[in-house]
């Protein structure tokens, strides 16, 4: 299979092309001028149009659209939302493009997007839930929509809605870990609110099985299965850590601190992976212990 990902330089891209070559598909990393992993295949681009590169559509059978500047980006100014935006829509519009003026047109398109289209709060959440009217909600909802055409197009289309990616090299993880390492982890705020998380062994997994089922099409969300308060993972977080919990951080500590980025740490609404479970999918980590055993212990 000739895969072709952009955003493949950042952490989930380098687990998922390593995953990819490990099993004899040819990866195609569009870039704008970082490395890429060793097997893989360097393609240049300005990540806004198909000029130099557009032509390579006709050659692939799948495409990933993981590019996105991270939200661990503080602090979060009107540029630097700018920049979350213009990093997820740009490309993939570009995309959509290409496969627009393909004349072999790839089998299956996977759109990347977060969990927090469904808001910060809330009843239960699954696939069905319509999108919430915050900042994370309506980028989620514009990320998506600038590579929904392909599906016009008869091209299987995926979304991943997922949650924050366990990768102790990458990701949240570290800013999430750094107050248990110093022996100030506690609870933060109430701890009543969702945290939302998935292993990235388990995003990887997601990801290929959704890839190469011929029937997985329309969104999937993926987050582990095993719902998963802020205390209890932050308590167990201090435990693989062997580290305290007691050390309470309020939460308007960090809202000021962080400002408006505070909210992937202190607010969060519970949703499931209703429609990953019942495709056939099976997590090879379901709870925060076992998770953060693997990436820690």
């Amino acid at each position: 299979m000739k895969v072709m990902i952009s955003g493949g330089s950042g952490f989930l891209g380098q687990a998922l092309t390593k995953s990819l070559l490990e099993d004899g598909h040819r990866v195609y990393i569009l870039t704008r001028g970082a490395q890429v992993m060793p097997g893989a295949t360097a393609v240049k681009w300005d990540a806004k149009t198909t000029a130099g590169w557009g032509h390579l559509v006709n050659e692939m059978d799948g495409i990933i659209h993981l590019n996105g500047k991270t939200l661990a980006s503080w602090p979060w100014t009107a540029a630097t939302k700018r920049a979350f935006h213009d990093s997820r829509v740009l490309p993939g519009l570009a995309l959509a493009q290409a496969v627009l003026e393909a004349t072999q047109r790839p089998e299956v398109f996977v759109q990347q997007s977060g969990i927090n289209y469904y808001g910060l709060s809330g009843d239960l959440a699954d696939e069905s839930t319509p999108p919430a009217s915050d900042f994370l909600a309506q980028l989620a909802v514009q990320w998506e929509n600038a590579t929904r055409s392909v599906e016009d197009l008869g091209v299987r289309r995926v979304v991943i809605r997922s949650a924050v990616v366990l990768n102790k090299k990458g990701g949240l993880l570290p800013l999430m870990a750094l107050p248990a390492r110093l022996f100030m982890g506690g609870p933060i705020g109430d701890g009543k609110y969702s945290m939302p998380w998935v292993h990235t062994a388990d995003w990887v997994g997601a990801v290929r099985h959704l890839l190469g089922d011929p029937n997985a099409r329309g969104t999937y969300n993926l987050i582990a299965p095993k719902a998963t308060s802020s205390a209890e993972f932050f308590r167990v977080l201090a435990a693989v850590l062997h580290r305290p919990y007691w050390f309470p951080t309020p939460a308007f500590l960090l809202r000021t601190f962080l400002g408006e980025m505070s909210v992937l740490i202190v607010e969060g609404r519970f949703s499931q992976p209703k429609r990953l479970v019942e495709s056939g999918y099976r997590f090879q980590f379901e709870g925060p212990h076992e998770a953060l055993t693997d990436l820690f212990g």
